[in-house]
């Protein structure tokens, strides 16, 4: 609490200066350049870049509003240089636009019609350079025109690759994605997308989440002509490769149709409007072990189809209200049914279960200029999600540890109605060398469900121990006459009880011999539930030039929510960015930035409605150890009868929002042939990071054979405690280029050194002794040492205008922890460890590639730490080959706005600099061909070498597949088929 009112204390005292630099006590005033962008008619250009150059390492990138208006504030006095790019117009420049004190330097800037080659040039001599804006880190990525090409048009495969791009994000949650500045949502179709941000400015109070995996995507308003675009995507098996986890090349088809139109309403409103259709005919690999009719055992590899129809409609509208205020309506839809989901890997045919969902959204957003340097955004969104899943639950399901899931899939008919409801309201304000933005975000989310998940029951088999059998199944007796045992797998185990019953031994006998289930569970009672949770944050931040080549931002930001007691979350951020080379109104080439600040993660609406649902009242849920009735399944009247203990799940009083102290340092070098280089370090200090724990486990020591249940510290049964006492210890080296090395190449890049310890994963890892956390601080989940993504795109002249756009993801291998597959301890729960083996003679003792394990550590022995294996990298190049024909009149003779009686949208005038509201001229998304008319051929491979990638190992000792693989990783390697390894893609699209 100490330190928390020290920083409480120190932004205050920042505060306080920065309040008397902004009312008038700052030693030296900025001044502005502004300006309105016109063509030869007069009409005003919207979407414009205007880059703003001047002493020191001051660089400004602006975009002019739907008037053609742009405002540059805070500028330290001196000569700037101005340059003006447009789609379709050549290039205006002033060198000689001086600036003094308290002034504002008043520019009218008309540009010519020229063909777009010329722009393309002029562009990519603006760029490649450092600046000290708080806002403008080299280290940041930001795509958009043809370098949106080297990303993927498939919605799975692009959300999988912005993830590679946005790296491994610090914090136990990982990245977070905004769409026009709203959180949660779909991503929209790539067409529609009219750039992408990633990792901007990452101690910036404005946000909640950690900068550094940050992802905003802003979508294509309407403009000033009609223009659009249509698309169709193909996928057949017969390009691609085969999954080497089938035994055969299964039938797979995947088909996209893709759309978009845009145009003006008159002369105050423009509209855009997106269609989407996805029919994936997708494959889902069973790769099994299960047992023959003599109970042999049985390799099950299977490829099954998984048909999945989605469709998605989104109509924009931007409407003028007046001169300074002007509003945008989106309206999102999306429906998606999915069959024979939850089939694969160890889930057999039986396990399957039919999904459909359709999502609503409505986004409003307001924008008011109050004056020439404040303006006001009012944001509104609604979500209305309802997903249902259909599959059977009269038959108890049957989990064979890590060799096969049998069974029904327990998922009976269920739905899930989840209604979002957020609202924001910020406000910027350029007031001399300071930019101030504060506001405030609520959000509520409102759950009902209905979930009979488990209601009939499932028997699991995780292996034990038993004695040794011979070709005939009678145990081996050692010399005494006793009977040698030994450890056995979870297919064993399984094979033993089915046999034993059908020589009808008895429950008793069978589990003498090492048969017997290891737990059951089942959950009834009253299946709907639901939940209300809001939360809200309020924040200020001052960006503000302390000198020509220094700034200094800072910010505080506070937030709480409900469902938790936790009022304490305050988040004092810092940062600074300084030019040492920049000075006597010299353009610096060195940029050093670093900052700090606090973050915190939210509790999610999720978990609280797992300690509402499973409370003991609502519904019931029992578990229960060696149960001795399989295969027959007790119902919950019977089970309440013989006064079974409950489990229950519940949110810790004490429990807090997980907090992360980030801090940074890297240095930002510009380089010859627009090439800018960063290399970042970063470290994360995160507590109060969520796990779970049994709190009502047996005492350790009191299970006995007199007494299988133990002793436990309260009455009744399990109670899963979601708490928040863990730890994680990160620290990154990232290394990014960008670079234009010229109008026909672009390359980004960056590598990773990442190393991370912490004794959680998440919320739903539970420790392997709930008595004794120490052993569980270790490898975190999040420590793959290292990552290089490289992409970017190489028009290739000399094959007659063809474009590369290559992607390239390499990382090595994640962790993974090495359980006994044993619940030794009695805490229901399968997370127990071994300790390390020296005599692999030993009985308990399982020799890996892994290492040496004892499966049976005594009381006190230390066990091998958590996430002890590594597992396997993956290596994968993603090419995408491209073709544009033009045809038709030049799309630079085309009349400009208002000489062809088209209006356009017209926005307020008189923005402050750099903030975009609206306009893009030009959207024909097919590869500047300068034609009216373009038609575009891609070719596209996921996986071009037809690397394999396995997925994580298995980690149960008791597996038949320990440290094996049974699939291809997932994550970022060929996307969202699973049936094949290579994919091929074939594209048509045809823009006007």
């Amino acid at each position: 609490m100490s330190q928390i009112l020290k920083c409480i204390r120190a932004v205050l005292c920042l505060a306080l200066v920065t309040f008397l630099a902004t009312f008038g006590y700052a030693q030296q005033p900025g001044g502005s350049i502004r300006g309105q962008v016109t063509d030869s008619s007069g009409s005003s250009i919207p979407g414009a870049n205007v880059y703003v150059t001047g002493p020191g390492a001051l660089s400004k990138k602006l975009s002019t509003d739907e008037q053609g208006a742009f405002s540059a504030t805070g500028l330290p006095p001196g000569t700037y240089t101005v340059r003006v790019v447009a789609n379709g117009f050549g290039p205006f420049e002033n060198r000689a636009v001086t600036v003094n004190a308290g002034r504002v330097a008043t520019l009218s800037i008309p540009l010519t019609l020229q063909v777009a080659k010329q722009e393309v040039t002029v562009q990519s001599e603006a760029v490649g350079t450092v600046s000290v804006d708080a806002a403008a880190n080299a280290g940041q990525l930001v795509l958009k025109g043809t370098d949106l090409d080297a990303l993927p048009d498939d919605p799975d495969d692009l959300a999988s690759d912005l993830q590679a791009l946005a790296g491994p994000s610090a914090g136990p949650n990982g990245g977070q994605i905004y769409i026009d500045g709203f959180t949660g949502g779909r991503l929209p179709p790539k067409s529609s997308i009219r750039e992408i941000r990633i990792n901007q400015n990452p101690f910036s109070a404005e946000y909640d989440r950690l900068g550094f995996g940050r992802i905003e995507i802003l979508t294509k308003p309407g403009t000033d002509k009609l223009r659009g675009q249509v698309m169709f995507n193909d996928s057949d098996a017969f390009f691609n490769s085969r999954n080497p986890y089938a035994t055969n090349k299964p039938s797979f088809q995947s088909r996209q149709y893709e759309g978009n139109l845009g145009g003006p309403l008159g002369k105050k409103a423009s509209f855009f409007v997106d269609f989407e259709r996805r029919e994936v005919d997708d494959n889902a690999i069973i790769n099994a072990t299960t047992l023959d009719a003599n109970f042999n055992p049985l390799q099950v590899q299977q490829a099954v189809v998984t048909p999945n129809r989605r469709n998605e409609f989104s109509p924009r509208i931007d409407y003028q209200l007046n001169a300074n205020n002007t509003l945008v309506a989106r309206y999102s839809y999306e429906g998606n049914t999915l069959r024979d989901a939850g089939v694969g890997t160890f889930n057999l045919l039986s396990r399957a279960y039919n999904t459909t969902n359709n999502g609503h959204r409505l986004q409003l957003t307001e924008t008011a200029v109050l004056g020439a340097k404040v303006v006001n955004e009012t944001r509104f969104q609604y979500l209305h999600d309802r997903s249902g899943q259909v599959g059977d639950n009269s038959v108890p399901a049957v989990i064979v540890q890590d060799a096969f899931s049998g069974g029904s899939s327990q998922t009976g008919n269920s739905f899930n109605l989840q209604k979002h409801y957020e609202i924001q309201n910020y406000t910027s304000v350029a007031q001399g060398a300071h930019s101030i933005k504060f506001g405030v975000r609520a959000r509520t989310v409102t759950l009902d469900t209905a979930s009979p998940q488990n209601f009939g029951g499932t028997f699991v088999f995780a292996g034990g121990r038993g004695p040794q059998l011979d070709a005939n199944n009678q145990a081996v007796l050692d010399a005494g006459g006793q009977p040698i045992i030994q450890d056995i797998t979870s297919l064993e185990q399984y094979r033993r009880t089915l046999l034993f019953q059908k020589q009808g031994l008895g429950a008793a006998q069978i589990r003498q011999l090492g048969g017997g289930v290891s737990q059951f569970s089942i959950s009834g009672g009253n299946p709907v539930a639901g939940l209300n949770q809001t939360d809200v944050g309020v924040f200020f931040l001052d960006d503000w030039r302390f000198k020509q080549n220094l700034t200094l931002s800072f910010g505080l930001r506070y937030e709480t929510q409900t469902n938790i007691h936790d009022w304490r979350d305050v988040a004092p951020r810092f940062g600074f960015a300084w030019s040492p080379d920049g000075k006597k109104g010299r353009q610096g080439k060195t940029v050093v930035r670093g900052g700090t600040g606090l973050f915190y993660d939210r509790f999610s609406e999720s978990l609280g409605l797992d300690a509402v649902r499973y409370n003991g009242i609502n519904q019931e849920q029992f578990i229960i150890g060696t149960p001795s009735f399989f295969p027959n399944v007790p119902d919950i009247a019977s089970l309440n009868a013989q006064q079974r203990p409950q489990t229950k799940h519940q949110v810790d009083q004490a429990l807090r929002a997980p907090q992360t102290l980030q801090s940074a340092i890297g240095i930002e070098r510009q380089l010859p042939k627009s090439t800018t280089v960063a290399v970042t370090f970063t470290n994360s200090h995160t507590t109060h990071l969520l796990r779970s724990r049994n709190i009502n486990a047996p005492l350790p020591g009191t299970i006995s054979p007199e007494n299988p249940l133990g002793i436990r510290p309260f009455s009744g049964g399990n109670i899963y405690n979601y708490e928040s006492d863990g730890l994680l210890n990160q620290n990154q080296l990232i290394t990014n280029l960008n670079s234009r090395f010229n109008k026909n190449v672009t390359i980004f890049a960056f590598y990773v050194y990442n190393h991370a310890r912490s004794n959680t994963d998440g919320a739903g890892t539970f420790p392997a002794n709930q008595y004794n956390l120490s052993d569980e601080y270790g490898r975190s989940a999040l420590d793959v040492r290292h990552r290089f993504v490289m992409g970017g795109s190489v028009g290739a002249n000399w094959l007659h205008g063809v474009r590369f756009n290559p992607f390239v993801i390499a990382r090595s291998g994640p962790p993974f922890n090495i359980t006994t597959g044993n619940d030794i301890n009695g805490d229901s729960v399968f997370t127990d460890r071994p300790a390390f083996a020296t005599d692999c003679s030993a009985l308990s003792s399982v020799c890996t590639p892994f290492g040496n394990f004892n499966t049976r550590p005594l009381p006190g022995e230390a066990l091998i730490p958590r996430n002890y294996g590594n597992g396997p990298g993956s290596f994968t190049v993603n090419l995408r080959a491209s073709k544009t024909w033009g045809f038709g009149e030049d799309a630079s003779k085309r009349p400009a706005s208002g000489s062809d009686g088209g209006g356009g949208f017209h926005g307020p005038r008189g923005g402050p600099g750099g903030m975009m509201m609206g306009g893009m001229r030009g959207m024909d998304g097919g590869g500047g061909s300068g034609k009216r008319y373009n038609l575009t051929l891609s070719i596209s491979a996921r996986n071009l070498l037809n690397t394999v990638n396995p997925g994580q190992y298995i980690g149960t000792l008791t597996s038949p597949l320990f440290g094996k693989s049974n699939s291809l990783g997932g994550g970022f390697g060929p996307g969202g088929s699973s049936g094949n390894n290579r994919r091929i893609d074939f594209q048509l699209r045809f823009s006007f």
